[in-house]
């Protein structure tokens, strides 16, 4: 019960912020220093989220090995982004990549 109630006051708070800042509008003005650094918080978060299902895909520790195509194919797309800065030629390479490790290299 005590997670039931954690989640309603998490989405209660979420809910009151967004609805303010809508509210409001353009009469809220934010510092400068304060925009920039709201500008980092959508990498920040995906960082966040993608970082640990590379590193520990099944949720029990570091894989930093060969036999996790995960951790390959995000090396490979960010050595092809790097490269080229093309984010659809990224996302094929990763996936083809990553299901060519999973299907093929560790198949055998």
């Amino acid at each position: 019960m005590n997670a039931t109630w954690m989640i309603l006051g998490m989405a209660a708070i979420t809910v009151a912020i967004k609805a303010t800042i809508f509210v409001l509008g353009g009469r809220i003005v934010f510092p400068p220093l304060l925009q920039q650094a709201l500008g980092f918080v959508p990498v920040t978060v995906l960082t966040a989220i993608i970082v640990p299902m590379i590193l520990a895909p099944h949720g029990e520790g570091l894989e930093l090995t060969w036999r996790n195509p995960q951790l390959v194919a995000a090396i490979a797309a960010v050595l092809v982004c790097a490269g080229t800065r093309r984010q659809l030629l990224t996302i094929v390479v990763a996936l083809c990549v990553f299901f060519g490790w999973q299907f093929g290299v560790l198949a055998t």
